[in-house]
């Protein structure tokens, strides 16, 4: 289904962070349908020549590049690569993250560093490594996806949870330094969403799955097209007067968690 007009990201140049799978997948794709034109960063480069063999069906250029967002090195490498291939990057979506189920008393120093580190740190390499390039062109949009966990707290969720409120802190704070150079920032918060990741880690638990699902107002998980559509609307003109914003996009399920 098409939602906005054909061609508003027409020749954009979009880098999208974990873009390979889930969310991130949805999200490129979803700003291929409109005319943007790709860089696809992530670990797994099988999953990155799928998504730009699809968009390349739509006549979209898309270069995928092996990325480790934890390593800064890697990061200014890939942006590198996005600026000799298209000249300029318009918008970054932060969307790499990681995530697995674990108390705080048996979280160990390494699980508590494999999250922050790619969530928020990867986060922050990202955007300064991209945001510098975008002071120079004159501008451009960041767009973080970070999550509702923090809103209330989530057991067992600790590092993801304390790294997603890390995003949005960094997303208002980059928001306001970066205005002066006409850098939009801001975040997206995804509630439930159907990816196979998810669905194969979290979803499989049928009592769960009902337990979640019966909390979501609308009575339907996401899924990543959901996420995608706040993401061009992010990054299209009708974005232009919004920075330092978080977009729930949940299904109503905050508004319900308020009342518990």
């Amino acid at each position: 289904m098409r939602i906005f007009a054909d061609g508003i990201l027409h020749d954009k140049v979009v880098l999208v962070t974990g873009g390979g799978t889930g969310i991130g997948r949805g999200i490129a794709l979803g700003m291929a349908a409109y005319g943007a034109h790709l860089v696809l960063a992530s670990r797994n480069m099988d999953h990155l020549r799928a998504v730009a063999h699809e968009a390349a069906a739509q006549g979209i250029r898309a270069l995928p590049v092996r990325t480790d967002v934890r390593e800064p090195e890697q990061i200014h490498a890939l942006i590198q690569a996005a600026l000799d291939t298209f000249g300029h990057i318009d918008v970054l979506v932060n969307n790499a993250a990681g995530s697995f189920l674990s108390s705080a008393r048996k979280l160990t120093p390494k699980g508590w560093h494999t999250i922050v580190d790619t969530t928020l740190n990867g986060t922050f390499y990202c955007s300064q490594a991209a945001g510098l390039r975008m002071i120079e062109q004159g501008g451009g949009k960041i767009i973080n996806i970070t999550a509702t966990l923090h809103f209330k707290g989530a057991p067992g969720l600790v590092a993801p949870t304390a790294a997603k409120a890390g995003v949005e802190a960094l997303t208002k704070t980059l928001a306001l330094e970066w205005a002066k150079f006409n850098i939009l920032v801001n975040a997206i918060a995804p509630g439930p969403v159907y990816t196979p990741g998810a669905d194969s880690n979290l979803w499989s638990n049928k009592a769960f799955h009902d337990m979640v699902k019966r909390g979501v107002p609308l009575g339907r998980f996401g899924t990543a097209e959901d996420i995608a559509h706040m993401a061009i609307f992010l990054a299209s003109p009708a974005g232009d007067y919004i920075t330092g914003a978080t977009m729930v996009v949940d299904g109503g399920e905050w508004l319900k968690k308020g009342l518990e």
